[in-house]
């Protein structure tokens, strides 16, 4: 059977921050035309940073889209033509105020691809000191550091605090690691 569906018409119809949308009008396998609702996204990094007393490090912070606060670990959006590696060293450093002497690349994945093209590089952060150099934090965003056993990280997913994606798949990857 042929899955893929052909591409007659792209309307661009919103610019924002984070995210853009296009209306895509595709001719499906069957020869029918539908409609696709498309979240385009520059990409993010999300970073498994475990310290020395074996705690993940999480960011708490409010999620407007979900109406409440979340355990999210550190994670943050490639600007344009940046490197992810790159983006990985600058948003540990913003959101948790560590470096690692080693940012060893996990994998990629697509965090909703019904409705976004949004890929995000995971990564482990290895062996975490405190930064020398505190790069600004963003304007808009209200965080606090937490740090985690995994017991505790069970406890958190059991009360829906830990709830997104990319945290979840980290999660899974440091029970794999112990």
């Amino acid at each position: 059977m042929e899955f893929e569906e052909k591409v007659k018409k792209v309307e661009h119809v919103f610019d924002g921050k984070i995210i853009d949308l296009d209306i895509e009008t595709v001719e499906l396998p069957n020869g029918k035309e539908a409609k696709r609702e498309i979240i385009r996204h520059q990409g993010a990094v999300a970073i498994i940073a475990i310290t020395d007393e074996n705690k993940m490090v999480f960011i708490k912070q409010w999620r407007a889209p979900l109406g409440q606060v979340t355990l999210e670990v550190p994670a943050g959006k490639i600007e344009p033509g940046e490197d992810p590696n790159v983006t990985a060293v600058r948003e540990l450093n913003e959101e948790t105020r560590f470096e690692a002497d080693k940012l060893e690349f996990i994998n990629t994945f697509y965090t909703s691809p019904g409705f976004a093209d949004e890929k995000m590089y995971m990564y482990h952060a290895v062996n975490l000191k405190p930064v020398k150099d505190e790069l600004p934090q963003d304007s808009d965003e209200f965080l606090e550091l937490v740090e985690l056993s995994l017991p505790e990280v069970e406890q958190a997913i059991a009360k829906g605090l830990i709830c997104d994606s990319k945290t979840l798949i980290a999660v899974m990857y440091w029970k794999l690691m112990q």
